[in-house]
Formats: structure tokens, sequence, C-alpha cells
């Protein structure tokens, strides 16, 4: 199974885009030295989750309360998963500048 195909099966293709937002955030906090490296992914985590909530609320009819878990569920998961290829990418692009 290719990357494209791993990516679309487990993140929903419309936000794929917020990969590529992260990757800029992520940029940029690097670059202002204000906060701790280590920190940027919890960061990246908690903007992710944000951006898709508000995504899935949107998107969704909410009327009862498992619909609600469900939003809450699918925005925790979607979050993450963008956070994570957008910290593997940078470390991706990181590493294949070292090797040249």
């Amino acid at each position: 199974m290719d990357i494209v195909n791993l990516l679309t099966e487990y993140i929903k293709p419309e936000l794929l885009v917020v990969v590529i937002v992260l990757y800029f955030i992520e940029t940029g906090l690097k670059k202002t030295e204000l906060i701790k490296d280590k920190f940027i992914p919890i960061i990246l985590g908690g903007i992710g989750i944000l951006i898709s909530a508000i995504y899935v609320i949107a998107t969704s009819q909410i009327n009862v309360y498992q619909e609600v878990m469900m939003a809450i569920f699918t925005s925790i998961i979607q979050g993450i998963l963008v956070a994570g290829i957008s910290v593997y990418v940078k470390k991706l692009i990181q590493n294949r500048k070292k090797d040249k």
C-alpha cells in the first residue's frame, strides 16, 4: 500500500490540507524560538484537533449524545493524525537536507 492510499484511508481527504498548514505553523514556531522544540508537537496536536473539530462540527449532523461523542472522537483522531503526519514530513525534509 503506498503512502497516498494509506493517508486517504485514515485521514479525511478534506483534512489533508491541514498537514500543510501545521507544517508552516511548526516552521514559524521554530523560528520564533519562544517555544521549546519538545512542546511543538503538543501544540501542533492541539491545533490539529481544533481545526478537525471545526470541520467535523461543520459537516456533521449532531442530534444525539452518541453523535456528539463520535464527533469528539473523530476530531481527536483526525487532529492527532494530521499533526503526526506534519511532524513526520518535517523530519523527512530535515533528514533529506542533512544527506545532501
